[in-house]
């Protein structure tokens, strides 16, 4: 009995002993800082797809979609000039809602000069316009990081580029703006793109300025297929017609992405978006973007 009583009392000892020593955190294993290097590094891989942002403007406006180090992207914009508001249905069937009335096209390419650097060049039919700009991705959403936020210089001129009259204030529109972005669970997109633009004031001697802040948003409707819409107003400067904007259905196919839009206004470069869209007008286009990374 005492034997036994000896045993059960070093038993309890042990076990009070045991639970009364202090329990220390484990610091972390290897395979743990590992994974979490993995996923930092997931986060800042600019070629990874973000279901929730295919491309690299919503319709007109940028997105915060970084460009990989020499990627490369080509961006076909279609606006045609039919009002789809201002003939009857049957004029439009005839017409083939636009189709046959001529189109203001742009031509854009991107290229990923460094990591989270892109250049970029586009080409309107709007004035034989070209714009240069540079896209800076430096700021992407993560698990601690709430936004996603890229920055923006850019400047445009009329005529290919080429100063031809009114002096060099005539044609040439710098312009400097952010992307602020939010995707929520990779079926929702936000934007806001606060923008500047110096000489909206075209085929005057008087210059002006325009701020505008872009407003956008992109749905998506199952795994590939979405609802964007878009809006520029302004607020500040010289303001003309009717706030630009837009909303389309776009599908995403690999490395295509397809939009069907419409808009009122046919504007794509930042100086075009500033001057606004035409009151009361609807027209059709489309929007194809092929990416090479």
């Amino acid at each position: 009995m005492i034997r036994h009583s000896s045993t059960v009392l070093a038993l309890f000892l042990t076990f009070a002993a045991s639970s009364a020593a202090p329990v220390y955190a484990q610091p972390p294993t290897a395979d743990a800082t590992a994974t979490a290097a993995q996923a930092s590094a997931a986060d800042d891989d600019d070629a990874k797809l973000r279901p929730a942002e295919p491309d690299f403007v919503t319709i007109n406006l940028p997105t915060t979609l970084p460009l990989p180090k020499h990627g490369m992207n080509f961006h076909l914009s279609h606006r045609f000039n039919e009002d789809l508001r201002g003939d009857s249905f049957g004029t439009q069937v005839s017409n083939a809602f636009g189709l046959d009335n001529g189109a203001n096209i742009g031509l854009e390419f991107r290229y990923g000069v460094i990591k989270h650097l892109e250049a970029i060049v586009q080409r309107t039919s709007i004035g034989r316009t070209i714009q240069f700009s540079a896209k800076y991705d430096g700021w992407h959403q993560t698990a601690t990081m709430p936004l996603g936020i890229s920055g923006i210089v850019s400047i445009e001129g009329d005529n290919n580029f080429h100063n031809t009259e009114g002096g060099a204030q005539a044609n040439f529109a710098p312009a400097l703006g952010a992307v602020v972005s939010r995707t929520i669970r990779d079926r929702l997109a936000l934007y806001l793109t606060p923008v500047w633009v110096h000489n909206t004031g075209t085929g005057s001697s008087t210059t002006s300025d325009t701020g505008f802040i872009g407003i956008g948003g992109r749905a998506r409707l199952g795994s590939s297929t979405y609802f964007v819409l878009e809006g520029a107003p302004r607020v500040g400067g010289l303001v003309i017609g009717d706030a630009q904007y837009s909303f389309a259905i776009e599908k995403r196919v690999g490395a295509h992405v397809f939009s069907l839009t419409f808009s009122n206004g046919p504007g794509t470069t930042f100086r075009q978006i500033a001057h606004g869209g035409i009151p009361e007008r609807l027209n059709l286009g489309f929007n194809l973007t092929r990416k090479f990374y």
